[in-house]
């Protein structure tokens, strides 16, 4: 929200219709307004953004419009900096399951993730279409978060077909009782 209010004061639906039209809500979750607001009520009750003005138009309900602070925009480039030079350990939800992926059988596993590439592959031509649709057009400076993706995803995929190929031979297997084996081992050395 920082660095969107650097392009001038803006009420939150200006903000959520500013991320669409930048075509960055692929790596911005605006879906939840209450999100939005709530993030808005904490930057504001930091001092990091400021009420400019109230209007209200003909049919429309009250909007509230915000500015940066001094302190805000200083902030916002401190923590865009800092976002972008450090990497951070984000949590992401196929990670988390793949650490339980041994409760499914290699075969089950196995499909499953071929699932997964095929859904891969169909959103590298959708990253590909988008930059496509804008190379050109665009400085590539506004399109670095989708080469990104796009370079994640090439590797995931990449990834994926290894694994599924590992599966599928047997080179990447296990068994509910070596599972359970190494469970009362480890059960064994935490007192």
């Amino acid at each position: 929200m920082l660095c969107l209010l650097r392009a001038g004061p803006l009420h939150p639906y200006g903000m959520q219709r500013l991320i669409k039209e930048w075509g960055k809500e692929s790596v911005v979750n605006i879906g939840q307004r209450a999100n939005l607001y709530k993030t808005i009520k904490r930057l504001h009750e930091a001092g990091l953004i400021a009420v400019r003005l109230t209007e209200r138009e003909h049919q429309y309900p009250e909007r509230t419009v915000y500015e940066l602070t001094d302190e805000g925009h200083a902030v916002g480039l401190r923590w865009l900096a800092d976002m972008l030079a450090a990497p951070r350990n984000e949590f992401p939800e196929f990670p988390a399951a793949l650490s339980f992926a041994m409760l499914l059988g290699p075969e089950e596993l196995s499909g499953i993730l071929s699932e997964r590439a095929t859904a891969v592959e169909a959103r590298l031509g959708d990253l590909d279409e988008e930059l496509r649709a804008v190379g050109g057009i665009l400085p590539r400076i506004t399109v670095l978060e989708t080469e990104y993706q796009r370079a994640m995803m090439v590797a995931e995929l990449g990834w994926l077909r290894q694994v599924t190929l590992d599966l599928r031979s047997g080179a990447l297997t296990w068994s509910d009782e070596q599972l359970a084996a190494l469970a009362g081992e480890q059960s064994q050395v935490i007192p």
